[in-house]
């Protein structure tokens, strides 16, 4: 439990860092963050960060302290999943603070695409176990931290509109801990394969 509550301080400390950066951004960070998000982001995140895409997120509409946050542990190193090895490790290597609070900036005032259509009965089982949980394995509802509508919070993420391929990558990355976040570790211990595949397709049914 110690482990958990330090694990959320410390991003909580980021994610509060990062919000009170962005006040601060200068109007030539701003352009030259829009031109990296353009000329070099847009590659795999789409246009506006509305990737297309299923392999790479989707960063429009995600909130700036978390996409801050993102970014400084890929540049740190201490992010690793798979794709951070491969892509965000070197991408984030050479940006500077201001940089990365001017990149999450712009994200975070896209507006966010809309969602996907999938299977119905996968999104209806995906839908109640978001809202509702798993008591009997104790799994908790993933409101309690993403929000209704998964539009997501300060401190924890916007899961809606996101990739279902995505969202599997990362759920399995909780699992086996390469994505060391004590909370997530937890939750995606308790889900079974099917269980996850219907909260993604859920999660990725919901539009901007």
């Amino acid at each position: 439990m110690k482990t958990t509550i330090t694990a959320v301080s410390v991003t909580a400390a980021l994610l509060v860092a990062a919000a009170t950066r962005a006040d601060d951004i200068s109007a030539e960070a701003r352009l030259a963050a829009q031109q990296v998000a353009v000329t070099t982001c847009a590659s795999c995140h789409g246009p506006q960060g509305r990737s297309i895409a299923p392999k790479f997120p989707a960063l429009a509409g995600q909130h700036a302290g978390y996409l801050a946050a993102q970014l400084q542990a890929f540049k740190a190193q201490s992010r690793g999943d798979p794709d951070a090895l491969g892509y965000m490790w070197g991408m984030a290597a050479p940006l500077s603070d201001e940089m990365i609070t001017a990149l999450a900036a712009y994200y975070s005032a896209q507006k966010p695409g809309p969602g996907s259509s999938g299977d119905a009965a996968a999104i209806a089982r995906g839908a109640a176990i978001y809202n509702n949980g798993i008591a009997a394995d104790g799994i908790p509802a993933c409101t309690a931290c993403h929000g209704p509508g998964a539009v997501g919070t300060a401190e924890y993420p916007r899961l809606a509109g996101q990739h279902a391929q995505y969202l599997l990558k990362q759920v399995r990355s909780f699992q086996n801990n390469m994505r060391n976040v004590a909370v997530m570790h937890g939750v995606a211990q308790g889900l079974k394969v099917e269980e996850i595949r219907d909260v993604a397709a859920y999660l990725q049914s919901l539009g901007g």
